[in-house]
């Protein structure tokens, strides 16, 4: 495996994500637990050690499976990335049952990186008004060492990214 310096963190050149799982019977919300997990082991064994998933991947699944799947392994073995769902979010609490949420599934302590998911143009005004509090929030765990790195996956336009970076990218 090669690996790559990223702020003091040696990082495998290749990361798994966990949006496609094997599932039970073509159900996407039903993830095979056993099939996964040989998937999980063989990239660890083989020298991965980055990890992404996101809430809603799998129906929640995938959170759920990835926990249990990384358990086994020390916990500063690998890097763990998921993701704020910002159209679960109705009122400002939701945040922080998400997130204490996402933790318990992926029964972690931490997450090496926290990504603002899927910045677009449906939902880059919900992630740039400050009002909602969630950059607040997440930079306080940030803080708190809950999140060691604050990213974000944008799959808008190139203005869409230009304006979220305009916002946070000094932070």
């Amino acid at each position: 495996m090669i690996y790559r310096d990223f702020q003091g963190l040696k990082l495998s050149g290749l990361g798994m994500g966990n949006m496609r799982l094997p599932v039970i019977d073509g159900n996407d919300a039903q993830v095979d637990f056993a099939e996964a997990e040989k998937i999980i082991d063989y990239a660890y064994e083989h020298g991965v050690n980055y990890f992404d998933t996101a809430y809603r991947y799998h129906g929640g699944d995938s959170e759920l499976f990835v926990g249990q799947a990384l358990k086994k392994y020390p916990r500063d073995s690998f890097h763990l990335a998921t993701k704020l769902p910002i159209w679960l979010l109705e009122t400002p609490e939701d945040i922080d049952r998400i997130f204490e949420d996402q933790l318990q599934r992926l029964q972690v302590e931490y997450f090496d990186f926290y990504l603002f998911h899927n910045v677009c143009e449906m939902n880059v005004e919900q992630y740039l008004d400050e009002s909602h509090g969630i950059m607040d929030y997440l930079w306080k765990q940030k803080q708190d060492g809950r999140i060691k790195h604050l990213g974000f996956s944008v799959h808008g336009s190139f203005d869409v990214a230009q304006r979220f970076l305009a916002k946070y990218g000094d932070r």
